[in-house]
């Protein structure tokens, strides 16, 4: 299993593939496993174009996705916002996979066995596979001869049980990329598909073509709808209500949920920073002098001293000059220092000796037709403490062997940096922190404010008058994963979609405060209401009112010099416009304009056209239809690349038309 301790070594952050690469975690079919404590149906995460998605299922793809990262990241650390994000990637793969096998399923479009093969362990692998650096070579390329040894390691037998769990790891690891190459290749084959049934045609290349060559110098007048005073015009309940329900599909939504939250930083106290500072002064003597520093550093710092060799470049910036500077030597200490919220010290270790900073590694092979691994370089600080102590001690060409979560692993030496001075330097850092007496008056302070506080209008108002910070946080969806920017606020969201209008929460910690909010807005509609969208109605439609006001102004007037003397204003140009231009003279994007004016026989003035941005009269003097012939293979195979995106675009369509329930809120 070198591969897979290559993967740890290197610590790869693990790459984000777009597309149905995060489509490929789904481990097995779990519809039928049995309920457990209540209704099956409550146990389903959502419904997916017809298939029910269980929470076995889910929990099954999140768990595989989980190993993924710590395998490439080479670290057991999940935090909140990377759980938060497999969470997510989880459920597009599954939205995606579903809509994608159904409308593959319809045409007979699959991934063949033999096709699968080929994408993974052919002449040329797919992109993905090529992709892992656990199957590149020294130089950095892919190198198919890793691959194949880490399949054919796949297949050994396991002699200890630690063998045989880091076994299924690996085959876990593999599993997830040999799912996502085939679901990738799917994707892959369906848009190919779908882009060669949406190509141009010679008559789409006569129409692009000539929107470029036929254009129209224009002269025309505009009274822009600003200048029509509101009062001139009256927009009635009807005309809001009769837009609103024109344009209703405009105004769909999701349910969602608005708060406002007052925060209670979480902050030492003065108490605390004189604790602090009290205990590192009773110790200071004895860091000074004594020799066992370790145990009083490890005992009392935020650093642990272990012995580290630091060099000029890896040293803390603030005991570069104290460590490396003239005069340095063993035994020399700082005075207790404090800046930013932390009390330090130090003191020299060792010094007046060189080492190098970086070692190159190569893994030995150890079974049958195994190859050794080039590893590249490492400093000290990335590996294991039992592999850098012999591989920073050794020679060069000179190989070790240790024990590892792999078993027993043999090493050589390739090469060292060369060497430059170093020091060893104990450092006692302490920053202060609230003490469990400070966290529990800021707790306290937080649930009085509650009591004191119980509307929204009480809780504003008192927020105010404290100088306490009061944020709004709109639109909440019911699967968000935090409120804002506050960490670990996910119960916060979970709180909105149980609580009713008004209500006023309970105390949350949310990393570094303590979050008190109020329910604001409950919108479970499936439209936005007329109410909420009542402003920007209004304005549409006192637009439409000022248009129908300039148009009756304008009747009777036939020509632009009377309507410019009607506005007082002047006779404007456009020349050169045609339907492939985006703007109007210089009145920016005007296409019904620019539509009207080109629809006019020449040496003709239009009625008047509403616009964008107001009224025009138009007038058309000679078109012009520029020389140049019509080359359609090229025409087609520029509108082709214009379209090449509208496959994937088909693909999200058929996401968003399947009919989709989506319960993940019930299990975050």
């Amino acid at each position: 299993m070198t591969t897979l301790q290559r993967i740890r070594n290197h610590g790869v952050i693990l790459l984000v593939v777009v597309g149905v690469a995060m489509l490929a975690f789904i481990l097995g079919d779990f519809l039928n496993s049995g309920s457990s404590f209540f209704n099956r149906s409550r146990e389903n995460v959502g419904v997916i174009a017809g298939h029910k998605v269980h929470y076995t299922e889910y929990e099954a793809a999140k768990d595989q996705l989980t190993e993924v990262y710590k395998i490439e990241s080479g670290s057991n650390d999940i935090n909140e916002e990377l759980s938060n994000q497999i969470r997510n990637q989880v459920w597009q793969m599954l939205l995606m996979d579903y809509t994608l096998r159904e409308q593959a399923a319809e045409i007979g479009m699959d991934v063949t066995a033999e096709e699968l093969s080929e994408l993974c362990i052919g002449a040329n692998p797919h992109q993905l596979i090529r992709q892992r650096r656990a199957f590149y070579d020294e130089t950095g390329n892919f190198n198919r001869s890793a691959l194949i040894s880490f399949l054919n390691s796949l297949a050994q037998e396991p002699e200890t049980q630690e063998q045989a769990a880091n076994m299924q790891q690996a085959k876990t690891y593999w599993m997830y990329w040999e799912n996502a190459v085939r679901l990738t290749h799917l994707q892959e084959k369906y848009t190919d598909l779908l882009s060669k049934m949406l190509v141009a045609n010679p008559l789409d290349a006569k129409y692009a073509f000539e929107a470029r060559q036929n254009t129209a110098d224009v002269t025309y007048v505009t009274q822009p709808y600003f200048a029509v005073a509101d009062s001139l015009v009256k927009v009635t309940d009807a005309d809001i209500k009769k837009r609103y329900n024109a344009q209703k599909e405009q105004y769909k939504r999701t349910p969602n949920r608005s708060l406002v939250y007052v925060s209670f930083p979480i902050v030492p106290s003065e108490q605390d920073y004189a604790e602090v500072e009290k205990l590192l002064k009773s110790i200071e003597s004895d860091f000074q002098t004594k020799e066992d520093v370790a145990a009083i550093v490890n005992s009392n710092s935020d650093i642990l001293y272990d012995g580290r060799d630091y060099s000029e470049s890896t040293i803390p910036a603030e005991y570069k000059e104290f460590a490396f500077g003239k005069g340095a030597k063993k035994g020399q200490y700082t005075e207790l220092t404090f800046a930013d919220g932390t009390y330090a010290m130090a003191r020299i270790m060792d010094c007046g000796y060189t080492k190098s900073d970086s070692v190159k590694l190569t893994l030995i092979a150890n079974g049958e037709g195994a190859e050794d691994v080039e590893l590249g370089w490492y400093q000290a600080t990335d590996l294991q403490k039992n592999i850098a102590e012999p591989a920073f001690a050794g020679r060069v060409g000179t190989q070790f062997t240790v024990s590892t979560g792999m078993g027993e692993q043999t090493f050589k030496i390739a090469d060292k940096s060369k060497p430059t001075p170093k020091v060893k330097l104990a450092i006692l850092s302490r920053k202060v922190t609230p003490s469990s007496k400070t966290y529990g008056a800021l707790y306290n302070e937080a649930k009085q404010f509650i009591v004191n506080n119980g509307t929204e209008e009480l809780l504003r108002q008192s927020a105010v008058e404290q100088g306490l910070s009061l944020t709004p946080a709109y639109g909440l969806d019911v699967n968000a994963d935090k409120v804002g920017d506050l960490k670990n606020s996910r119960p916060i969201v979970r709180w909105a979609y149980e609580a009713t209008k008004g209500k006023v929460s309970d105390v949350f910690e949310c990393g570094d405060q303590f979050i008190v909010a109020v329910l604001t807005e409950v919108n479970d509609g499936e439209y936005r209401t007329l109410e909420e969208v009542r402003g920007e109605l209004h304005m549409q439609a006192m637009t439409d009112k000022k248009a129908e006001y300039i148009i009756n102004q304008l009747n009777g007037v036939n020509t632009l010099e009377e309507a410019a003397k009607l506005f007082d204003t002047e006779i404007k140009n456009a020349t050169g416009v045609s339907l492939a231009s985006s703007r109007f003279g210089t009145s920016g994007v005007e296409p019904a304009v620019i539509g009207a004016a080109l629809a006019l026989e020449n040496n003709t003035t239009s009625a008047p056209v509403k616009g964008n941005s107001g009224v025009y009269m138009l007038h058309v003097g000679d078109k012009k239809t520029a020389e140049g012939e019509l080359n359609t293979d090229t025409e087609i195979q520029q509108l082709n690349m214009r379209n090449s995106y509208s496959a994937y675009q088909a693909i999200a369509l058929v996401e968003q038309e399947a009919k989709v329930e989506d319960n993940r809120a019930r299990f975050q």
